[in-house]
């Protein structure tokens, strides 16, 4: 075997955690499994939650074991900060040409004892904390990644030469360049996760422009116990918020943003960050502007209940648009459907917007398999087999299909697996047939 060439039963695209689950339930039947991360850590849009509903549980404390049994498991091979740039069918199976981006540090070397991170000099905004604190130019994803490797950043690295002296293994290497090799593997599951739409999109809540308006994801970091504050407070002028308000819908069923289409969760998400709030600000006040709550999955309509009781405020209207208002605060202009109705607005510390979801990746150009109209991966048999694509030996897991939630992202990523597994099997009888 080439050495820039592996070759292995199952291909999974993704290392999020319905990657993670597919590759894990394939693994534990004795097959040789190759994850493909894009970023520099494993674990996905999960990782980055601070809790899960209905249950409230950790979500950390549920995905890292997951991430830590893949990454030690014997017959799972992951590989991180690596792109697929081309998926080709063969006889009997595919050939993935992928591309792993420079790190600019060894990853046989590092130890990720940070000692190259603690002696940079270059604070840059971290993506990870929602852009409210800074990392350095240098740096260990977070810090509970797997691997704990460092990535340098070369668009904000001053190339002052700090890390590379301090590094204890000398792994610290500028001249890094992409390594490009091909995995071969009968069969592949994509589960390659959603984006959000960005906030800049929306004019009427204010390109992003406004200040102590912010996504629903940076509320996760800011309500995370190892959060940026350790506390919830406004970005803007750091000062604890008396008034929150979510605007629900703020990119999904809406044809300007291109998202006609319902993203299934942001009821509920928003709904759990509105009770940890109240856990977080006793003294707060919460208001959820909403058109209607969808809350269809197990125990989901008994937790909208129990946050009602709680204290939290649900108002039936269309929100118009945001504007500044006084010391910091937002005004929310908006239309009341309730019984009194009417063209009314209202100001809230924080404006927290639930944004609508989008496919994280597009396979065309890089492989056969079709997109449906929302540009999500097509199902072929969505009842029946929501986990077929329409090339055989390829198989979609969790969100990639379409926005769902953690629950059934994990029951997905099974039924793909076991998909997968099946196909492998036949193929394998097959092959010894003809032998």
């Amino acid at each position: 075997m080439a050495e820039n060439k592996m070759t292995f039963d199952a291909l999974v695209v993704g290392g999020g955690i319905a990657g993670l689950q597919a590759a894990l339930d394939l693994a534990d039947q004795e097959f040789k499994v190759a994850i493909v991360e894009r970023d520099a850590s494993i674990g996905g849009k999960m990782i980055r939650l601070s809790k899960v509903f209905p249950t409230l549980d950790c979500a950390s404390c549920i995905t890292t074991p997951k991430m830590a049994s893949a990454a030690h498991h014997e017959n799972i091979t992951i590989f991180t900060y690596c792109e697929m740039k081309r998926l080709q069918k063969l006889a009997g199976g595919f050939s993935a040409s992928i591309q792993q981006k420079p790190r600019f540090v060894d990853e046989l070397k590092c130890i990720g004892c940070r000692q190259c991170e603690y002696e940079c000099p270059v604070y840059v905004a971290d993506p990870e904390q929602g852009g409210f604190s800074a990392r350095k130019a240098i740096f260990v994803p977070f810090s509970n990644a797997i691997p704990q490797v460092a990535v340098l950043d070369v668009e904000n690295c001053m190339l002052c030469g700090k890390c590379e002296k301090v590094c204890p293994t000398k792994a610290v290497d500028y001249l890094q360049q992409p390594k490009d090799f091909s995995i071969e593997a009968k069969t592949v599951i994509l589960a390659t996760g959603i984006g959000i739409t960005p906030l800049e999109n929306k004019v009427q809540y204010g390109e992003g422009k406004i200040p102590n308006v912010i996504t629903a994801l940076q509320m996760e970091r800011l309500l995370a116990p190892h959060g940026p504050y350790n506390r919830v407070l406004r970005p803007a002028d750091g000062m604890e918020p008396d008034s929150i308000a979510y605007i629900q819908c703020a990119g999904s069923r809406d044809k300007s943003m291109g998202v006609p289409y319902c993203s299934r969760v942001c009821c509920m998400y928003a709904i759990k960050q509105a009770m940890l709030l109240s856990g977080a600000l006793p003294l707060a006040d919460v208001t959820i502007y909403y058109m209607d709550i969808r809350a269809f999955g197990k125990g989901y309509e008994q937790f909208y209940q129990n946050a009602k009781a709680m204290g939290i405020q649900f108002v039936k209207a269309k929100v118009a648009r945001l504007t500044e208002g006084e010391n910091g605060a937002v005004t929310v202009h908006y239309e009341s459907q309730e019984a009194d109705g009417g063209v009314t607005s209202a100001e809230h510390d924080l404006v927290v917007l639930s944004l609508g979801m989008v496919p994280d990746w597009n396979p065309a150009g890089y492989c056969e398999v079709s997109t449906a109209s929302d540009g999500f991966i097509r199902s072929v048999k969505p009842k029946l087999a929501p986990t077929l694509t329409d090339t055989e030996g390829i198989f979609v897991a969790g969100a990639a299909a379409g926005p769902k939630d953690i629950v059934d992202s994990i029951a997905e990523a099974g039924a793909a697996a076991m998909s997968a597994a099946e196909y492998l099997t036949v193929l394998n009888s097959r092959r010894r047939a003809v032998a």
